[in-house]
């Protein structure tokens, strides 16, 4: 049997299909599927996860000087040592004023996680606006960060987390007509520069949209039970294959890329789900075989039906907008690389091709 975890889907369409605003988020859940007998064949994960931990030793005396001038040396240097151990194990030990994560350190005036110090600049910097779909009282904490994100940046302001702080020196330079500009000030050369990133991650696709079978693509075609599970199969499959395919990504640290796809894998199938126009018939099935599969409660029935019900609203939403194939890609990208996985050791570079992948969307879409 397997199971498969929804999570909260973000950044994905407005309403004019510039894809560049926030949709309503999705609350994690999970579809139990008697995917077996397709599954089983195709790639599996194995996490592994290693901590490693501790602070250098303090240098030791120096030798060949004067017992005044090594016991000032060395209480200087013992001084300092303890100084940076003591700031590093701090930092260590602090929990995330935003989500209780553990800290790596302050940031904007906070002692913040990674992923909570990236949301908050990326929020500021792009001056983003996001909107509550429920009270304005969202839980933000480890595991329901991602929900809301107009809860999660009143959290952060809240606690203090300083918009000013946020330093816009090192965002693209933007010229005239809002056309990204690079180091040489050519408006043209980024276009085609960002041109080829689109074209980068439009070559990564695995298989073309006809790939995923004729039965996706009629609505009024009855599909059964086997034909639904080797189908999600196919998407979730095909989306990690279309990570592994991008150049960049496979430059990754290996716990780096599993980080991400233990992340992102939900948001991709949906997007791909909608990429293959997907029927609408086809989520009440796959819940069918799940329910099937795995009897449970009443009230897990409940959840799991509305579930399913969020799930089939997302997908049709994109539909509507009409997303062409190399926006599909860029989207996909941008939530692919996201700082909010845990345990990335090489932020920056994952943030740096998020930004890209946003800049080639915007440059892409006013270029329509």
């Amino acid at each position: 049997m397997a199971m498969v975890a929804w999570r909260s889907t973000e950044g994905v369409g407005d309403t004019q299909g510039t894809l560049s605003s926030p949709v309503s988020q999705v609350a994690p859940l999970s579809l139990p599927g008697d995917m077996t007998g397709h599954m089983n064949s195709g790639p599996s994960l194995e996490i592994s996860q290693t901590v490693a931990a501790g602070a250098p030793a303090p240098p030791p005396n120096a030798p060949g000087t004067s017992a005044t001038t090594t016991t000032t040396n060395n209480t200087s240097s013992s001084s300092s040592s303890s100084s940076s151990s003591m700031d590093k194990q701090q930092s260590q030990q602090i929990e995330c004023i935003v989500c209780g994560d553990k800290s790596s350190g302050k940031h904007y005036g906070q002692f913040t996680c990674e992923g909570c110090k990236s949301f908050f600049k990326r929020s500021v910097r792009r001056n983003l606006s996001y909107t509550c779909r429920a009270n304005r009282n969202c839980p933000v904490d480890q595991h329901h960060r991602n929900q809301c994100q107009y809860c999660r940046l009143k959290k952060c302001l809240k606690v203090g987390m300083r918009r000013e702080a946020v330093q816009r020196g090192r965002l693209p330079t933007q010229s005239y007509h809002g056309q990204f500009a690079l180091t040489n000030g050519d408006p043209l050369q980024c276009h085609s520069y960002l041109s080829g990133y689109i074209s980068l991650l439009l070559r990564a696709e695995p298989y073309p949209t006809s790939r995923f079978g004729s039965q996706c693509l009629q609505s009024n075609n009855l599909m059964g039970i086997e034909n639904i599970c080797e189908l999600a199969a196919r998407m979730l499959f095909s989306a990690v294959e279309w990570a592994r395919n991008i150049p960049f990504f496979p430059d990754l640290q290996v716990p780096d890329q599993v980080a991400l796809l233990r992340l992102t894998w939900s948001e991709l199938f949906v997007l791909n789900a909608a990429q293959c126009s997907m029927p609408v018939h086809v989520a009440p099935l796959l819940a069918a075989a799940g329910l099937h599969a795995s009897p449970m409660s009443a009230d897990r029935v409940v959840a799991f039906m509305d579930h399913i019900r969020v799930f089939q609203e997302q997908v049709e939403k994109l539909k509507v907008l009409q997303v062409d194939s190399a926006e599909y890609s860029c989207v996909k990208a941008i939530v692919l690389f996201t700082t909010d996985a845990c345990g990335l050791s090489d932020v920056a570079h994952v943030e740096s091709l998020q930004e890209k992948s946003q800049c080639a969307l915007e440059e892409y879409v006013r270029s329509q």
